[in-house]
């Protein structure tokens, strides 16, 4: 059984907009799951729905074989959340928030082990105002983890983080995956999904466009690796012609970008450049990242309508 099932999932506001339109994926237990897309794809209404705050229109969910609609106190206990821009009360420690919500849980835990967990012991008697955004974030991921979750759903949990805390809230991400958590995460920055994601679904317009690990992405979309030159179009198309290669030269970087099917066409651009006679100058080559395939697959802009209604659903859930 899969920690969580998602199939044929739609769900719809009014009768235009389609937020989630008919996607099916599961996620496997100790898993990494990225979820991307821009503001608007439906990533948040389908994080809703698995959630339990949110009711689909058709199609089945299941979060630990249990319906999150219908069997929503269940799941709850089985869930951590981090939302969107974690707040708390200004005066509250790290400490006391946690003994907090064990009351609110009706459970017992170890505050201090908790706070170990996310790497935050040093300031758990600080009073959440005073708090550095990372330090926020940390708090508001010891506090998902309460409950003991087996599933845990971070909500763009390094959004507006300096890169130091952003790589402090990596490790816990880590920490948590080598205890066996499952973890949904969403987040805008494409290297972070790289970094963490075992396996990450690209949604556009509710639809799932691309799933799989990220190198199985880069690889079926992406333009594979290639030499780059600066040169010119004279040079490029010496280069076409004199070699098997296809160069394409951009005439507002100046670079030849030569396609490299096997490791030796390189040898052959460099010769072939050298013995045009013409200028040529920095060379390197490059291969797509996920951020590079993710631009070429999300290229519509999105409606005012669908931009209004995820924005929406980020601040407010339906039950």
């Amino acid at each position: 059984m899969f920690s969580i099932e998602v199939t044929n999932l739609k769900k719809s506001y009014g009768s235009s907009l389609k937020a989630v339109d008919n996607i099916s994926f599961n996620v496997e237990h100790g898993e990494v799951f990225g979820l991307l897309g821009p503001n608007g794809a439906g990533k948040t209404t389908t994080i809703e729905i698995m959630e339990g705050l949110r009711a689909r229109d058709s199609g089945n969910v299941k979060i630990l074989g249990l319906d999150p609609w219908k069997d929503g106190y269940e799941v709850h206990k089985k869930i951590g959340v981090i939302p969107q821009d974690f707040t708390f009360f200004e005066k509250t420690t790290p400490k006391e928030a946690i003994d907090y919500y064990a009351d609110l849980f009706n459970v017992k835990v170890d505050a201090n082990a908790i706070l170990k967990e996310v790497l935050l012991v040093e300031e758990k008697n600080h009073v959440f105002e005073n708090l550095s955004g990372g330090q926020k974030q940390k708090m508001g991921l010891a506090l998902s983890l309460v409950n003991s979750p087996d599933i845990l759903f971070l909500d763009e949990p390094t959004t507006g983080l300096d890169p130091n805390a952003r790589r402090a809230i990596w490790e816990v991400i880590r920490r948590l995956k080598t205890k066996g958590k499952t973890i949904i995460l969403t987040t805008h920055y494409l290297d972070e999904a790289q970094q963490l994601s075992d396996r990450v679904a690209i949604m556009d317009h509710g639809h799932i466009v691309a799933m799989g690990t990220t190198e199985e992405i880069i690889q079926q979309y992406g333009s594979g690796e290639r030499l780059e030159i600066h040169g010119s179009q004279q040079l490029t198309d010496y280069i076409n012609a004199n070699t098997e290669l296809s160069g394409e030269y951009d005439t507002d970087t100046e670079i030849i970008s030569i396609p490299l099917k096997k490791k030796i066409d390189m040898l052959a651009a460099l010769a072939a450049a050298e013995q045009s006679g013409m200028k040529w100058g920095e060379i390197q080559t490059h291969q797509d990242s996920l951020e590079d395939v993710f631009i070429k697959l999300i290229n519509e802009p999105l409606s005012e309508q669908e931009e209004e209604i995820e924005t929406k659903t980020n601040k407010k859930g339906h039950r």
